[in-house]
């Protein structure tokens, strides 16, 4: 079957007690034993599995061509159980211009553990190469990266992971299974924060781990199960409703944001668009190889910090505010928002700019979304 097929019906087939074609909400903390340590269909207790986690499960294993997936109450929860697959004094290699919370999570909290981190350029692999050590464990790849749009070669980075034995995790946030597929160039680990592209709506938290190899997903299962983090009934509907149009909203996204980046990068008040579909970009080919298109993720820059919040207080039909992927177009500045908790001496190094916006293109009218950029780029 293809992609939008599977989309609307693996995981989400009609409830057989009444043949409703949209499975019901199992709000519930527990299941009744039939008798003594049995259980129906094996449900014992919510926080360890339930019916909607395990169909929303079933939906991203197959989306994104893994053995199993977990679903968690972010991404953040779900990229953190990655890195507890981790043990004391293990190394790992992540892109250096990688998320906000997930730079705060390894500095901050999970080097205290004992697990070192090393923040490099993954769209070189020979940089990647270099920084590798005997107890180098994992690389951790976001691709395009959050927000400088740096594009890493999945393939090649999984040639440099598989000669070391290392695992390969790759974020896909930013692209959804349907445009990037990095278990079929040889990533190990898939992870989103399907708050975004996944869910679409701007109405629901989660965070999924799709996994390739058997045993990585018991100790995801483990972990997930144990500590608790698993995505509650209500969230899972939601997502796994959202996933149902996602073919559909991400081929209007990629629309959206291939026509804005062309306008913004022709525009005489932006200094520099980043955005791998435009010919300009330095992975530009990267992206064509191994993406099925551009994505609706820009960056731009408008020089300085009062330019950019002058832009930002004036934009009316783009939405200010933290997060991205959801139908409806939402603006950032990250220096002092997803990024905050990185060192000013980090973001400059890496190319986040104090004038650097982000832009989540939504799939509203194209000229809509036009108008309201070029009237709030007027007060730059």
């Amino acid at each position: 079957m293809g992609f939008a097929t599977n989309a609307i019906h693996v995981g989400q087939e009609p409830d057989p007690a009444t043949g409703a074609i949209v499975a019901p909400i199992y709000q519930t903390s527990t299941y009744v034993q039939e008798e003594f340590g049995k259980y129906r269909q094996g449900y014992d207790y919510a926080r360890t599995n339930h019916p909607n986690r395990k169909a929303l499960e079933k939906t991203l294993a197959k989306l994104e061509g893994g053995h199993s997936a977990y679903v968690f109450t972010s991404g953040m929860a779900g990229i953190d159980s990655v890195f507890r697959l981790l043990r004391p004094g293990d190394h790992v290699i992540l892109s250096e211009a990688v998320y906000g919370g997930v730079y705060r999570l390894s500095t901050q909290l999970l080097v205290h553990f004992g697990i070192e981190f090393s923040f490099v350029d993954t769209s070189a692999p020979e940089l990647v190469m270099a920084s590798m050590r005997p107890n180098t464990k994992m690389v951790y790849v976001e691709t395009p990266t959050n927000p400088t749009m740096r594009v890493t070669d999945i393939a090649a980075m999984a040639k440099v992971a598989n000669d070391r034995n290392v695992t390969l995790v790759v974020d896909n946030t930013f692209l959804s299974p349907y445009l990037q597929r990095p278990i079929e160039l040889g990533a190990h680990i898939v992870v989103h924060s399907m708050t975004k592209y996944l869910n679409g709506h701007s109405d629901a938290t989660g965070g999924a781990v799709v996994l390739t190899r058997p045993e990585d997903s018991e100790k995801i299962y483990f972990i997930q199960r144990s500590a608790g983090a698993g995505l509650a009934p209500m969230d899972c509907f939601l997502i796994s409703r959202g996933i149902k149009t996602l073919a559909i909203r991400m081929l209007q996204h990629n629309a959206n944001g291939i026509a804005v980046a062309r306008h913004l990068d022709a525009h005489p008040k932006v200094r520099k668009v980043y955005y791998p579909g435009l010919p300009t970009h330095p992975q530009h080919e990267i992206a064509r190889k191994q993406q099925r298109g551009p994505g609706a993720m820009i960056s731009f820059d408008l020089g300085t910090e009062e330019a950019a919040k002058r832009f930002l207080n004036q934009v009316k039909l783009c939405s200010l505010a933290e997060s991205l992927g959801g139908v409806e177009t939402l603006i950032s500045l990250p220096a002092v928002m997803t990024h905050a908790s990185m060192p000013k001496e980090v973001q400059e190094r890496i190319g986040i700019t104090e004038g650097l916006v982000r832009l989540s293109v939504g799939i509203e009218d194209v000229e809509d979304i036009l108008a309201d950029l070029d009237q709030a780029l007027l007060y730059v």
